[in-house]
């Protein structure tokens, strides 16, 4: 688990998970909740993150809240123990939206973002910087170039006409990873998610690095799931095969020895959708559409619905790999509780609306759990592996759609592909012009994250180092037919 070891926010989530699995597991949640922010921050620890023990303690609750599926805006009072939160968890399994929350005490109101005058300015001749102002925001003070904030307009002129580098952009990170802007600061300066906007992404709580945006958590259900009689499957997402060390064969005995009494590859499901967007786009082409979008990204397809619904004629119609999946597990098992383990905020909101997915546990919560039952994937025997081809187990990786549907469209019209690899106000607004005939290929692969799936919100590891395990993977299991084939676009 690569990413936690370098980023601790990454290694709370996991901390505060595998403290709230512990205390379930022996069966005294209620009873020890209270304790977990003391065992966490023990008054004698060396760990302090904040200002003090007793902020760090503060947040790690709130973070218990949001572990227990819970939205902190909607508690107002403090004085309630967390085992009155425990109690109600485990009375309540239904997952609720918004599955985004703020942490309001553990945001540090970042600065408005803003052009910067740093220290390497030299005060030049050349003034390069006041010339590029259109809005005469920029003077020469004191041999140092000066920005008026009431004047100036964050245009960006002064900072890329600086012939030393001099002026650089201060960014709220949560604001600058948004691709639909809908997180800003509030009236006290805090941030605020406006989930009007909101496309579940989860963008906004990688990039913050106080850790103050967070998720209502699946966890607990699913551990209760577990403990139970019935029948839990674990959908397992592509992208899966490159978060732990021993790979996809290995991950399946490590998700057993947790109990889960199947484990079905989601790959098989992305099988059924390339299929499916192959033949839809086939018709489109034939009566005369000028490109299709592809439909697995929900963040994507949120994002068109709330912020660009002139796109939705232009949609794939086919539901998304974790929905056949689904589909799958409950042909063999009807009863079976249907547990999706995936990379992404966003199929957690997507599974709020398909009644076949009945939780969801990103990949940190996973590893979370499997660390706390101290159960290592490397030291697993292989498990066999499902029918899924390599092109399904490619959909983790930004071009592994677009080149499956590629390979299955057959010859009756040319598949041209462009893909959007992230989206941002820019993509969004390049995306709109395809509307208007601009599109360069017919066939768009949208990928929310940059990297695919594989640079989602919940993974593990770095984006690079998963794609190179989930492609290695990939052309392991299919041979060439695994293998991406370059993009005519790449935006």
């Amino acid at each position: 688990m690569a990413l936690s070891n370098k980023n601790m926010v990454c290694a709370l989530r996991l901390g505060v998970i595998g403290h709230v699995a512990q205390a379930f597991w022996n069966g005294r949640l209620a009873e020890t909740v209270d304790r977990i922010p003391h065992d966490m921050r023990p008054r004698n620890g060396r760990k302090q993150t904040r200002c003090c023990i007793y902020k760090d303690r503060a947040i790690l609750r709130e973070r218990i809240i949001a572990a227990l599926g819970f939205r902190l805006e909607d508690e107002q009072d403090d004085s309630i123990p967390l085992r009155q939160f425990a109690q109600r968890a485990l009375e309540e399994q239904t997952p609720r939206r918004p599955v985004l929350t703020i942490c309001d005490i553990a945001c540090h109101s970042c600065m408005k973002a803003r052009y910067f005058v740093s220290d390497a300015c030299q005060g030049c001749v050349a003034r390069s910087c006041a010339g590029s102002c259109r809005f005469g925001a920029i003077a020469i003070v004191q041999g140092r170039a000066h920005i008026d904030p009431d004047k100036c307009r964050n245009c960006g002129q002064c900072h890329a006409h600086c012939p030393y580098h001099a002026i650089v952009r201060l960014t709220v990170p949560c604001e600058a990873a948004c691709p639909v802007q809908a997180i800003r600061k509030g009236v006290e300066g805090r941030a605020e998610i406006d989930f009007a906007r909101c496309t579940s992404c989860g963008r906004c709580l990688r990039a913050c690095p106080s850790g103050a945006v967070m998720e209502r958590s699946d966890v607990l259900p699913v551990l209760m799931a577990l403990a139970s009689p019935r029948h839990v499957t674990a959908l397992v997402a592509p992208a899966m095969a490159g978060q732990f060390k021993g790979g996809l064969p290995r991950i399946i005995t490590a998700l057993k020895k947790l109990g889960f009494d199947e484990v079905v590859e989601v790959a098989a499901g992305a099988d059924l959708a390339s299929e499916q967007d192959a033949r839809h786009w086939a018709e489109r082409m034939q009566r005369g559409d000028t490109f299709m979008t592809t439909s697995f990204c929900p963040a994507y397809v949120e994002a068109v619905r709330r912020h660009a619904p002139e796109l939705l004629p232009f949609v794939s119609e086919s539901r998304t790999p974790m929905h056949y999946a689904a589909e799958i597990s409950r042909a063999g098992h009807p009863d079976t509780v249907n547990v999706f383990l995936g990379p992404c905020v966003a199929q957690r909101t997507e599974a709020l609306g398909d009644p076949l997915v009945d939780f969801v546990l990103t990949f940190e919560e996973a590893g979370a759990l499997l660390d706390a039952r101290g159960i290592r994937v490397d030291e697993c025997e292989a498990s066999p592996l499902g029918t899924a081809s390599g092109a399904g187990r490619g959909y983790a990786v930004t071009g592994g759609v677009a080149a499956a549907i590629r390979a299955l469209a057959g010859d009756a019209c040319a598949v041209h592909p462009v893909c959007i690899n992230g989206l941002s106000p820019q993509a969004m607004r390049r995306l709109r012009s395809y509307v208007d005939g601009d599109c360069p290929g017919n066939l768009v692969e949208v990928m929310a994250c940059a990297g695919g799936c594989v640079g989602g919100s919940g993974v593990l590891v770095e984006p690079d180092t998963a794609a190179r395990l989930v492609e290695r993977f990939a052309r392991a299991t299919c041979g060439s037919a695994a293998r991406h084939e370059s993009l005519t676009a790449h935006e």
